[in-house]
């Protein structure tokens, strides 16, 4: 590996450290089953994260201006919600969307984040918002990151360039010194086109982009990155 010039960690938040799923499947099913919803909150989560993701591809790709990520996720959702005959009045949908608000981190993050403190420079690159990112790293992951990055500065969503390299230059480092920490192989690919280093978490056991892009490591989750990176 590669990885001997490392000097910053760059992590991805959304579904790395921060554990949508487990956090947003309570609210989702309390919110079907008060409207008698055929979908269930696992198959409804799916089709809602999927949507987001072409979301944010769409609003890159058309260059109409940069969104911002709970943008993005609103639409997604009022998407999913058509899509599976679920009627919610707009304030309906607001009530969903401040689950947002009390995302947790896998239980893995935090102790390994210390480890790894350690000997590198740890910095959040998120899609997410800038009061958004502010709130979940000061509120619900609680670890004091060397810097926060948004994509919202680079007027685009990861994986597009911009966002890499913007963080790169941020940083005061170049490409090749940062790692990007991500458990969506978008992310790691991204990033590695960009000439960056690529850690990716595979948490929920999917296989890789079919690519020449690939990450330098591959583990199952922070634990297992910092035992590789501290060896």
């Amino acid at each position: 590996m590669e990885l001997a010039n490392i000097q910053a960690l760059t992590f991805d938040l959304f579904g790395t450290i921060l554990d949508l799923g487990g956090s947003l499947k309570p609210a989702i099913g309390s919110f079907l089953s008060q409207r008698a919803a055929a979908v269930d909150a696992d198959r409804f989560w799916a089709q809602w994260r999927a949507r987001q993701r072409l979301e944010q591809y769409q609003d890159t790709i058309m260059m109409l201006g940069h969104s911002g990520y709970l943008a993005t996720v609103r639409r997604a959702l009022v998407y999913t919600l058509a899509l599976n005959g679920v009627a919610a009045a707009p304030e309906e949908v607001d009530q969903l969307m401040a689950a947002w608000q009390q995302l947790s981190p896998f239980p893995d993050v935090n102790a390994a984040l210390e480890r790894l403190h350690a000997r590198f420079r740890l910095v959040v690159l998120s899609n997410g918002d800038p009061e958004f990112l502010a709130h979940l790293v000061q509120h619900r992951v609680r670890f004091p990151f060397d810097a926060v990055l948004s994509a919202t500065h680079a007027g685009a969503f990861k994986p597009h360039p911009a966002v890499y390299r913007r963080a790169a230059h941020q940083l005061g480092l170049e490409v090749g010194q940062c790692l990007m920490v991500s458990a969506n192989s978008f992310d790691v690919v991204g990033a590695r086109a960009c000439g960056f280093r690529g850690a990716f978490v595979n948490r929920y056991g999917l296989p890789y982009e079919d690519t020449d892009l690939r990450p330098d490591l591959e583990v199952a989750d922070f634990s297992e990155l910092a035992d590789v990176l501290l060896r």
